[in-house]
């Protein structure tokens, strides 16, 4: 682990913590573990009970298409890919984001 602290979501952002994840090939669960790791550097790790859960949510909602497919092990893994409606909901939620950063950003300024 890095000097970093590993820290975990919070409570109902594990939904929308991967589906940055759309611009590499379909990524299995634990694939997106993984990245969101390795792109946090090391700061963010999703468990599977978090994450899971979150994949069936997404994919209930129509924001990412699941499906089986062989893995580079050769065995089986579902693979997940953003839909079109997600991409858009994507969007929605970086704007969100970035609102919603920047206003805490102002509130560290001026305090």
């Amino acid at each position: 682990m890095s000097p970093a602290e590993t820290v975990g979501l919070a409570p109902g952002h594990a939904g929308s913590a991967h589906p940055e994840d759309h611009r590499a090939r379909a990524p299995h669960g634990w694939g997106i573990s993984k990245r969101i790791q390795l792109h946090s550097g090391d700061t963010l790790s999703v468990g599977q009970g978090s994450l899971y859960p979150a994949l069936h949510r997404l994919e209930h909602q129509g924001w990412i298409r699941a499906e089986w497919k062989a893995s580079d092990l050769g065995r089986d893994a579902k693979v997940y890919t953003l839909t079109r409606e997600g991409r858009k909901q994507l969007e929605r939620e970086l704007k969100s984001w970035e609102r919603l950063s920047s206003a805490v950003q102002l509130l560290i300024e001026r305090a």
